[in-house]
């Protein structure tokens, strides 16, 4: 066999969650409290040994990884369409087409309202009939673009949101019977040769540790005490204590 296969992404939440499943377990919590060592450590070091935990049920993992990528036609991802890529998703311009349909009514609608103010402002000041009359059906003129322009916006996104949202419910081939059998059996064989039986041998030896002498190996998930009553310095034991000075006798 080759190398096993790196775990996913996608499939962390699954193996995060049969580590949980397995914790939770009657066996595992005994062993907890016999050892006294947090659940939540333990989960740690089940995080951390994600690599050797998965290679025991790589085969498994490799036919589920197999089938879930057939079932998507070769994607890797699945979920919402990505902003860029093959097909019709981003074509050229789009970005420029969706600035003008914000913009064109916005700008049109101002200048309309410009237009018609000074039209009629001048119109009602008596001064230049003729410009007034231009800037007035100029103003209307431009309110009517800016009404067509923001119709024609409000119905373009309309379409775009319901294509999003048919893509993003149609991008799910890989839920089929065959995929999630092969997930399943993945799980199962994570779970009862990879997670369980890590725990197990991570807990016998913490229990272990704690219960031995400890010279010079502590246990793995808490640090070496040095607070023992009998502990003394290294060179000061069993040497006992230096005898007194007796003084010497004055000579005449």
């Amino acid at each position: 066999m080759g190398r096993p296969s790196r775990l996913g992404d996608e499939d962390r939440s699954d193996y995060g969650r049969v580590l949980d499943e397995v914790i939770a377990t009657p066996e595992i919590r005994l062993l907890l409290e016999r050892s006294g060592v947090p659940g939540g450590r333990l989960r740690v070091r089940g995080l951390a040994a994600v690599a050797r935990t998965t290679s025991a049920a790589d085969a498994e993992y490799r036919r589920y990884a197999a089938l879930r990528l057939r079932a998507r036609g070769g994607r890797q991802d699945t979920g919402v369409s990505p902003l860029s890529g093959p097909g019709d998703q981003e074509r050229p311009g789009a970005g420029v087409l969706a600035v003008l349909g914000v913009l064109t009514p916005v700008l049109a609608a101002v200048a309309a309202a410009t237009f018609l103010l000074l039209g009629y402002g001048l119109r009602l000041a008596g001064a230049l009939p003729a410009l007034a009359g231009t800037l007035v059906g100029v103003g209307w003129f431009s309110l009517g673009v800016a009404a067509v322009t923001a119709l024609v916006s409000v119905v373009a996104l309309y379409r775009t949101a319901a294509k999003q949202s048919g893509d993003g419910t149609a991008s799910l081939p890989d839920r089929s019977p065959a995929v999630e059998d092969a997930r399943e059996a993945w799980l199962a064989a994570l779970r009862d040769r990879g997670i369980r039986p890590f725990l197990l041998q991570e807990l016998a030896e913490a229990a272990a540790s704690a219960s031995g002498p400890g010279e010079g190996s502590g246990s793995r998930f808490s640090s070496p005490a040095f607070a023992a009553p009998d502990f003394s310095g290294p060179g000061f034991e069993g040497s006992a204590p230096p005898a007194p000075r007796r003084p010497r006798p004055e000579r005449p």
